[in-house]
Order: structure tokens, then sequence, then C-alpha cells
């Protein structure tokens, strides 16, 4: 009988075979299998206690004779079919979390290529040109991070592992965390304002949809930088358009736009102060290790770690 059956769903580019292989070493008593096909999934999922993947049918929820838990494989759950999966009885984690440490490694590859003015080095490496031009530091500036979950809070280590001074900002500032100062969403702009650094890591809401507008970016000061990790429709890009070509901030790194995938023949291409990267920072060849670790914290939350012992 199985276990956990992992569902063939691929994430940035990742076999999920993978993910059943690291999941055997770390619980070499349970029997873990792969869903390949529709006709596996629907078979698998009437017997495992587990399953894991980026989504799931809500008939074959239904349909299920043992189902105990769904672990995504994915930071957000809003996809999934959580009243059906909720009417059964069925657990769901998700794998908030796992993108931490790559993504802070990016939001600090972008700061330092930035600040150490590295393309313009890469620039004069391709012409062969040998011209000394100078950088700035990072140590002594301010940034501010917009969201404070488990990737902002990352992203927030990182700069003080720099003698960075930061600034949070979260929906419930009473809480703290790991930032020198933190405020709530409606002193936003007054962070943006003291903030040469403006990193953005936050959930698309209500709230965070449009905040960095064409005021947000008037605020921020001419020698700012904009990033952008969390979603394009955090940010209106038209006015950071506007922004980047007045040189009303200095410069931005966008690994999400709205729209996505960003077109051709859009103008943040052709804007030398504009760095963009194809939605790529969650990649990390540690991301089935990580949710890994995650689903085996669920199993002992939930009390199913002996799987094997009742199969």
């Amino acid at each position: 009988m199985t276990d956990i059956v992992v569902l063939h769903d691929k994430i940035h580019g990742l076999d999920p075979t993978a993910y059943a292989e690291t999941i055997r070493d770390e619980l070499p008593d349970l029997e873990v299998a792969v869903a390949r096909t529709p006709g596996a999934e629907r078979d698998l999922l009437r017997e495992a206690t587990v399953a894991t993947g980026y989504q799931i049918d809500p008939e074959l929820v239904s349909a299920s004779d043992n189902l105990e838990l769904f672990a995504c494989t994915f930071a957000g759950t809003g996809h999934l079919p959580l009243e059906t999966l909720e009417a059964e009885g069925v657990a769901v984690t998700s794998a908030s979390g796992v993108h931490g440490p790559n993504i802070a490694e990016q939001v600090l590859g972008y700061v330092l290529a930035d600040v150490r003015n590295l393309h313009q080095g890469w620039e004069q490496h391709e012409r062969g040109e040998w011209n000394h031009y100078q950088g700035g530091e990072l140590r002594g500036s301010t940034a501010t991070v917009v969201g404070m979950g488990p990737i902002g809070q990352e992203i927030l280590a990182r700069f003080d592992d720099f003698g960075v001074e930061t600034i949070g900002v979260r929906y419930t500032p009473a809480k703290g965390g790991n930032a020198d100062e933190v405020v709530g969403f409606d002193d936003a702009l007054e962070a943006a304002a003291r903030s040469d650094y403006l990193v953005l890591a936050c959930p698309l809401t209500e709230t965070t949809e449009g905040i960095v507008d064409e005021q947000l970016l008037g605020a921020l000061p001419m020698d700012a930088m904009l990033v952008n990790i969390a979603r394009g429709p955090v940010v209106d890009t038209d006015a950071l358009v506007a922004a980047l070509r007045g040189n009303d901030i200095r410069s931005a790194a966008l690994d999400v736009t709205d729209p996505e995938p960003l077109p051709a023949d859009h103008p943040l291409w052709s804007l030398g102060n504009c760095l963009v990267t194809p939605h790529n920072a969650g990649h990390t060849p540690n991301y089935w290790d990580r949710c890994t670790e995650i689903l085996c914290d669920a199993l002992e939350k939930t009390s199913l770690r002996p799987l094997a012992q009742v199969s």
C-alpha cells in the first residue's frame, strides 16, 4: 500500500521523481510512489494517506479513502480546492519559506552589482577596455523590505550581515521582527523616503496591488534602487518606466513584471538602469530537500509520522 504519493507536477524545471527519492531517503520505512499519469494519480490517491505536489483534483480528493494530508510544494495555497480538502478532513501544508535563502541571495546579488557598479565593469570587459570606474558601499545604507514573511525575513537578515539599517513593512507592526524598525503599510511612503533600497517581498493583495505608484516612486531618493521579487502588479509599471526614464530613481531590478512574461518590445527591456530576470529567483537546487523537510514537519504535527507501522 502506498503511504505517500508524489503528484507529477513540475516546479522551476525540477523533476518530481527526484522529490520522491529525497522523501525515500528521509523516510525509508514508507512506501513512496510517483503518479506519472492521470490514471496512476487516480489509483494512488485512493489508497495513499499523504499526497504532495503543486495542485490536486477536488474530485480525486473526494474519491480518496485514506487521504489525511496534502503537502503543497508551492508557497501559496490559494489555487487549491481548500473547501473540498477541509470538507474531507484533509490537512494542508504549504512550502512557505522554501524560497527564502535563494531569493534573499538573488536580492543581494542585484544590490551588490548595483552598488559596486558592476554593470559598467561588464560592459568594459566586453569592449576589452581598461578604465577605472567608481563604486559605492552597501554598509551604512538603509533598506526597506515590504513584507516580513519567511522570504522578507531572510532578506532582512542578509542586509543586516552587510551593516545595512533596515526597515520592515508588515500588516501588523506590533508583531515586530528582525528589522531595525518595523512599520505598517500606512507608513510605507515615509519609509520609502528614507530608503536607499526598496525591496518588495510581499504577497499580492488589495493592499499591496499598485503600492509602488507614481507617488511612492516620487518619494524615493533619486539615487534609490527598487527590487521586486514579489508579484508584478505590486508595481505600477507605467509609473516605473517614467521614473527610470526621468532618472527619478537610480535603478530597478525586477524578477517579476506586469505584464508577465514581459513582451519583447516592452520599454523596460531597453532601459539601461533596469535589470529584468525571468521570474527565476525561486529556483534552487535545494528545493526538494526543503520541501521534504516541510513534509516531515507536517507529518510530525499531524501525528502521521509512523505511517509504515499502520500500512
